[in-house]
């Protein structure tokens, strides 16, 4: 068994006292290991200095298993310092060597903040999920959503709601798809996936009297998939695919903007939602919220999505150990 290295993402917000809860819950569940400085854990943690991953293994369940990373300067719940922004990145990396090499089973990420690790170290990628497909060599890959009521693709992401139509190519499409589609075989062990593709426009472009790009780009695309044996359909009027008994008809819903996928999971699941990166040449899972600086500190940060991100992270690496 190899333990799951967890990164420390921004000290300044709630990703180290989530880690303490999340090792109170899960206890020896969940073997993982934290990447930080130990000065930015909440005071009196009980947590046990570890050299390398597999002495997490017999850290009593009390404790968090800790690999330091030395960070330039102590931190104050709530309150960046971009001093520190190194460090943090220096973690992220550490992980990804640490996966690579085979001495974790997985990555899981704590939130990072973005603007402070831009203005503290230069940061020129737009998120985790880019930083990780450069430390991987370039690779492609794709966003999910996942928690165990239901799993989401947005096939765009952070692009405004008017450059949609433009950015959705049937290249694009298709290569979240097949990506996808690998990642639920490799990774969740599902032999024969089953997908559904959302529509763009309302009710699917009512065969083009609300718009063309249901017929013109992503039909053709679903079609084309089915053809070689594909488990897919689509496209689908978006809002009568995810109540409950729609969700037991797919595996994993592919989703046209960013909001169209979220905003499901999220009422779904709110809680339970895990940032999945899928087509990495290791597993990689993170908590589906941010830094939440402004409760950094209070002990009030709900620890329920990283615990699922540590046990899905678990999970997935047994699957593709399988």
């Amino acid at each position: 068994m190899r333990p799951v290295a967890l990164s420390c993402g921004e000290p300044a917000g709630i990703g180290p006292e989530l880690a303490i809860r999340a090792r109170q819950i899960l206890g020896a569940e969940v073997p993982f290991f934290w990447i930080g400085d130990p000065r930015h854990l909440p005071p009196r943690s009980a947590f046990h200095r570890i050299t390398r991953p597999a002495e997490a293994l017999e850290v009593p369940a009390a404790l968090l298993p800790v690999l330091t990373e030395p960070f330039a300067a102590p931190t104050t719940p709530g309150v960046l310092d971009p001093s520190n922004a190194a460090g943090v990145i220096a973690a992220i990396t550490r992980g990804v060597d640490l996966v690579m090499a085979g001495e974790a089973s997985a990555l899981c990420t704590a939130p990072i903040h973005k603007k402070a690790l831009k203005d503290g170290a230069g940061f020129a990628f737009p998120g985790h999920t880019e930083f990780l497909a450069h430390l991987a060599g370039g690779a492609e890959v794709v966003m999910m959503l996942a928690s165990p009521a239901l799993r989401v693709v947005p096939a765009t992401i952070h692009v405004p709601l008017s450059e949609v139509p433009e950015a959705l190519t049937a290249g694009m499409l298709e290569r979240t798809i097949r990506i996808t589609h690998a990642g639920l075989i490799r990774d969740f062990g599902l032999t024969s996936p089953r997908i559904a593709v959302a529509g763009l426009n309302p009710h699917a472009g009512e065969g083009g009297a609300m718009g063309h790009e249901d017929a013109t780009v992503i039909a053709p695309v679903v079609a084309a998939l089915a053809a070689e044996g594909m488990a897919i359909r689509g496209p689908l009027p978006a809002d009568t695919m995810f109540h409950e008994a729609a969700r037991k008809t797919y595996d994993c819903a592919i989703c046209m903007y960013h909001d169209q996928a979220l905003i499901p999971i999220k009422t779904v699941d709110f809680d339970g939602g895990v940032n999945v990166t899928l087509g990495l040449p290791f597993i990689r899972t993170s908590p589906d919220h941010g830094t939440a600086l402004d409760i950094a500190g209070r002990g009030v940060a709900e620890p329920g999505s990283l615990v699922a991100a540590l046990r899905m992270a678990r999970d997935m690496a047994g699957a593709r150990g399988r």
